[in-house]
């Protein structure tokens, strides 16, 4: 039986997570089971660089006898959704995109950062309303009595892209984030319309998600 702590409190993360890579040989804990909440400061530069942030951080907690969780992976994503005709943004700072404007700190309510989104994006003709969702996860080993350094080097990147584009209204009532607005390439309606079971197999986070199960399946 193998445990692995997922690094966030989103409950649909969780959920996410679990369905695709759940099976009888695997447990899965979140910072709800934890007794502290640990929020590392997301300074990188790249999803990659901030899911291996909240990687590292929670493996080194969780590597200490006092914690006896008894985990042996830790699993932290980051993701976001990059929109061509603004650069990239809000890029890495998808959760955020409202407060950064206010000065804020912490994640914004998703209406907010959907009206930001809406508000920058009026006007561009659907063509040019381009978008993908990227996902980077970093799955770093619990080893105890090793230092940061080594759990660093040991650490493992997965990464999944979703291509679609942006509506210029929300449309549904499902998903969380961004998901009223952004119709995966193929398809004629937004994640907030499509169900949890379709979004799992298209999803960015789904695509990271299959590569890891498939490294561990050869395994």
């Amino acid at each position: 039986m193998t445990t692995v702590f997922i690094a966030t409190s989103n409950a649909h993360k969780v959920e996410e997570i679990r369905g695709i890579l759940g099976g009888p040989d695997r447990v899965f804990l979140s910072q709800g089971d934890a007794p502290v909440r640990l929020e590392p400061d997301e300074t990188g530069a790249t999803f990659r660089e901030n899911a291996r942030i909240k990687a590292l951080t929670w493996a080194t907690y969780l590597a200490m006898e006092v914690c006896n969780l008894g985990a042996r992976w830790v699993l932290a994503d980051d993701s976001g959704l990059e929109v061509d005709a603004l650069d990239g943004a809000p890029g890495v700072h998808s959760a955020r995109f409202a407060a950064l404007d206010t000065g804020r700190r912490g994640n914004s309510p998703d209406a907010e950062n959907n009206a930001k989104l809406l508000r920058l994006m009026a006007g561009i003709a659907p063509a040019r309303r381009t978008a993908r969702f990227r996902c980077a996860l970093a799955l770093t080993p619990v080893l105890a009595g090793a230092d940061a350094a080594a759990m660093a080097a040991a650490t493992r990147d997965f990464e999944g892209v979703c291509e679609g584009a942006l509506l210029e209204h929300p449309s549904g009532r499902g998903g969380f984030g961004y998901d009223p607005l952004f119709v995966p390439q193929g398809w004629d309606r937004p994640f907030a319309e499509l169900g949890a079971e379709v979004k799992n197999r298209l999803s960015h986070r789904a695509r990271a998600l299959e590569a890891l199960r498939d490294a561990w399946d050869r395994e």
